[in-house]
């Protein structure tokens, strides 16, 4: 295992770009200033993919061209997803938007001819959307990743809670669950920290899930996980029942629950960030040359901690890093710094 300085580095670099037919701003045929028609694929409805949705769309609706939105929700289901996928190449979409990897994976294996823009996928390349990070293949895909630097998060969150055995669930069927479940069960054998992990298919499993492993840890990891995400409440139930710290990367779902400690992406920005490229795409910029973006600002992450719960389970968080976060809970209100 790289120590965590190398981690970031590797993180902080920029992926490669990615190719399609640019669009016109004017209508060759009328003369007239083009409507944009925009297909937006959304897996399913949680805090996170709705932040992105409405971030891309304020976006567009802020710039210069004029824009129409076609916002469809796959509810978690793949078949739902590609449906969704063959209605917007059937509508002739100028540009179609997948927010998360399944509803991305959809749109890229049905739509050649147009533009595809991803949003939120953690690992372009083990998603099969890019086939390298090269530069040099022609495609019509580009978009936003939304992968996090683990190594840190999860060893700051060692260092708060000491766990002798770190629990995680995660989604078997998608590309990003797994890859950020091999990730995270490296970084806990390099710091000593024996790993359980519990897979499920669908977030009706979640809760189940939780409980299987509840008994068999003494921290909890929720990363960014769709279809996990979607449930977290019901994880962050069945952790304070078992007295459990939570650690859930989706500061957008972390509001209402009992979590400890959140980090991660405000994924309003993550939307705003994909609406900004399907701007320069429709500017006449191919996707080939705009590629897979990696976040590389420190500002565009977020650090929360929740007082009440560190209260409730007899937890220090220490003055240091309570002074670098962002949001603070305490006595049930939020406190912004």
């Amino acid at each position: 295992m790289k120590k965590t300085s190398i981690l970031l580095l590797s993180f902080l670099l920029i992926g490669t770009y990615l190719s399609a037919q640019p669009a016109t701003e004017t209508d060759p045929v009328m003369g007239m200033k083009k409507t944009y028609t925009i297909g937006i694929s959304k897996l399913v409805s949680h805090p996170a993919l709705d932040a992105i949705e409405q971030g891309i769309m304020d976006q567009l609706e802020a710039s210069d061209f004029s824009v129409t939105f076609d916002n469809q929700n796959c509810n978690g289901e793949i078949a739902t997803a590609i449906a969704i996928a063959q209605k917007f190449k059937s509508d002739d979409k100028d540009i179609v938007v997948g927010i998360a990897t399944p509803a991305a994976q959809a749109l890229a294996q049905i739509i050649k001819e147009k533009p595809v823009v991803f949003g939120a996928i953690t690992d372009p390349l083990a998603a099969g959307l890019v086939v390298d990070y090269s530069k040099t293949e022609e495609t019509n895909i580009a978009g936003v990743s939304d992968l996090n630097p683990l190594e840190l998060q999860l060893e700051t969150y060692f260092s708060i809670v000491k766990p002798k055995t770190l629990g995680m669930i995660y989604t078997s069927s998608e590309a990003n669950g797994v890859v950020q479940m091999e990730m995270a069960r490296e970084i806990s054998e390099a710091n000593g920290v024996k790993f359980v992990a519990a897979a499920i298919s669908n977030s009706s499993e979640v809760k189940m899930a939780a409980q299987s492993i509840i008994d068999r840890v003494d921290a909890m990891y929720v990363a960014i996980d769709n279809t996990v995400v979607s449930a977290i409440p019901s994880v962050s139930e069945v952790c304070m029942k078992a007295r459990v710290p939570l650690f859930n990367t989706d500061t957008t779902s972390s509001e209402n629950i009992d979590f400890l400690m959140s980090w991660g992406f405000n994924y309003y920005t993550v939307g705003v960030e994909t609406g900004k490229v399907v701007e320069r795409i429709i500017r006449g910029e191919n996707p080939k040359d705009i590629g897979s973006i990696f976040f590389e600002d420190p500002a565009q992450f977020e650090l929360w901690f929740n007082l009440d719960t560190a209260d409730a389970l007899g937890i220090t968080i220490d003055e240091s890093l309570l002074a670098n976060a962002k949001v603070i809970i305490k006595d049930g209100k939020k406190q912004l710094q």
